[in-house]
């Protein structure tokens, strides 16, 4: 069968197409309900979809498509809208239930799914219609269940609190989709410094512009601006144009390809504010300089006081809001573009997004991005680090058919790229995990960490692996006093699970088994798919007398790793002759793992 032409197809047909975040919403149970009190129920929840017509979904950036009867159709002009539309919905759903009899609550389940598709008057079609609905029978009551596209354009603890649930196979699939359930989300954390990244897209900051009725002159605007541009310059994942030369387009009725032109941005970051009192509005978009597409817009308000103080909340939600849709976006090019014709940074980006989701398509998808970039002679370090770090990860979980040649490859990496720069931090601390992980040399992983963290004292990667090394050897304080620094250094880093899968190992080396059980929960939500993580939960399970979630957790863990031993186990793990390591193997036996 031929592939559609999309083109004549909307030619032919007079539909148009667009990219929409498209949310089902469904009632549990309604059949029962309804025989309970028809009558009430049915007007009961057309008062409640009227509200949702009126009240959310205008207020969210969305569209209500149409009622399904016992549920909605409802679509977005962006991710992040349609998962607050769709948190909104659920929370008004909670307050209507607590006027109404247990037996007689009408709970929702939602499914989300970001895609091209086809926009009618009264309908929307397409595979991501489909897709929304298969994702929606996975939700529990007052559950909302997200696919691997609308969590790439979340980020957690900001958009939204984030759990993988795997591969999930639903009806009329072949193959498994990763699902992913959203609730609210949490306190606010900080953005902190890190090292930087040359190998990072470029941004322009323009002063926003005032809406003020008062003649403040846009100064606030500068200030804004100038404070977005300081936090911004700490990350490791974005080039920042300086603010001198991003004020030359203050007031200026300039295009994105005009100021992407004088200034070699790759996206700018743009808006207006209106002062009024003691508070601010900000809105604000971030676009794709070439394409002039908006990537991320959002109405931002807060304390004006506290914005003039650079102590605000409104900066920090900025912040990671901008990284969370630019790396999303490098994550997307790279997987839709010819290599050819991808920039060095989206190579890089989605390689190292790529490589900890711990698919194995992904996984592999990483290395052959990489791989393009070192192919492509660029002399810089770190693709050839992540290239080591990237094997490492490849022993570990259980995926190499030549763990002694992907040790030896991983080492060349780190030696290459400490040729060409014997004092990059990055490469340093992958090089002490390629000592530790794979070759047990202690002592030279030691003296690499100290290093890397002498190079840069804010490498948060680095304190974790030192961390790691220390639980190892089963000590304890030292373990986590690096851990914890490392969650302190990075609490915005898109692989956070790993760093929390790791301070859970070092919080088990010091006893602390609740603790350990905390991390390894937190670092699961965010990916089910690493095995350590894993190993970790089972043995916090078991010290605190959890045996029966234990040894489910250990059955997990086979299904990940069908091959695991504990013999094996033994024989690959940097901690085998120490008491962690002892204590590990005792209770992977208790809970089931085969000798």
């Amino acid at each position: 069968m031929a592939e559609l032409d999309l083109s004549e197809f909307r030619s032919e047909h007079h539909v148009a197409w667009a990219k929409r975040a498209v949310l089902l919403v469904d009632i549990v149970g309604s059949v029962r309900l309804i025989e309970q009190d028809e009558v009430g129920v049915i007007s009961h929840w057309l008062d409640f979809v009227d509200h949702v017509k009126k009240r959310i979904v205008p207020s969210h950036n969305g569209r209500f498509v149409k009622s399904l009867g016992d549920g909605m159709l409802l679509d977005f002009a962006d991710v992040r809208s349609g998962v607050s539309a769709a948190l909104a919905i659920q929370q008004e759903r909670h307050r209507a239930n607590t006027a109404r009899a247990a037996d007689r609550q009408i709970m929702l389940r939602t499914g989300m799914e970001v895609s091209d598709v086809i926009i009618g008057a009264n309908d929307v079609l397409g595979r991501g219609v489909n897709l929304a609905a298969r994702l929606m029978s996975l939700a529990g009551p007052g559950e909302i269940v997200v696919s691997q596209h609308v969590r790439d354009g979340l980020t957690a603890n900001l958009d939204a609190d984030i759990e993988d649930l795997g591969d999930c196979y639903v009806r009329g699939l072949p193959d498994p989709v990763r699902a992913y359930r959203v609730g609210p989300p949490g306190p606010q954390p900080k953005v902190d410094t890190e090292s930087f990244d040359d190998l990072a897209p470029s941004i322009a900051v323009v002063p926003f512009a005032s809406r003020s009725a008062a003649t403040d002159q846009g100064v606030i605007g500068e200030i804004l601006a100038e404070e977005v541009i300081r936090r911004l310059s700490q990350s490791a994942y974005l080039k920042v144009v300086s603010r001198l030369s991003t004020t030359a387009f203050s007031g200026r009725a300039a295009s994105l390809q005009e100021i992407s032109a004088h200034l070699g941005a790759d996206y700018v970051l743009s808006g207006a504010y209106r002062a009024g009192g003691t508070r601010l509005k900000l809105d604000v978009e971030l676009a794709e300089a070439k394409t002039g597409r908006v990537l991320w817009s959002e109405s931002l308000d807060d304390d004006l006081a506290g914005i003039v103080s650079g102590e605000q909340e409104l900066i920090g939600r900025l912040i990671a809001a901008v990284g969370a849709a630019v790396t999303a976006r490098e994550v997307q090019r790279s997987r839709s573009q010819p290599l050819p014709t991808l920039k060095a940074y989206t190579l890089m980006m989605g390689a190292v997004s790529l490589m900890h989701r711990l698919s194995v398509p992904d996984f592999e998808e990483s290395h052959r991005l990489l791989q393009a970039l070192i192919d492509r002679g660029v002399r810089h370090p770190l693709p050839i680090a992540w290239l080591g770090n990237w094997h490492v990860l490849r022993v570990q979980q259980g995926w190499s058919d030549d763990a002694q040649r992907d040790t030896y490859l991983a080492l060349e990496c780190t030696k290459r790229a400490l040729d060409m720069d014997p004092d990059n931090s990055l490469a340093l601390a992958i090089n002490g995990f390629v000592h530790v992980n794979l070759l047990k040399k202690f002592d030279v992983a030691l003296d690499s960490y100290e290093r890397a963290l002498a190079a840069n004292p804010s490498n948060a990667f680095a304190c974790l692996l030192k961390g790691t090394l220390h639980a190892f050897k089963s000590e304890g304080d030292q373990a986590i006093e690096y851990a914890e620094r490392a969650l302190s250094l990075s609490p915005l880093d898109p692989h956070r699970y790993f760093y929390d899968s790791l301070a859970a190992t070092a919080a088990i080396a010091a006893g602390r088994y609740q603790r350990a059980l905390e991390l390894a929960q937190q670092s699961l939500r965010a990916n089910r798919k690493h095995t350590s993580t894993w190993r970790s939960m089972t043995v916090a399970q078991w010290q605190l007398g959890r045996f029966d979630e234990s040894r489910r957790s250990a059955q997990e863990l086979l299904k990940l790793q069908p091959s695991l031993t504990v013999s094996g186990w033994l024989r690959a793990s940097p901690a085998a002759g120490y008491a962690i390591g002892r204590l590990a193997a005792d209770v992977m036996r208790k809970a089931g793992i085969p000798e």
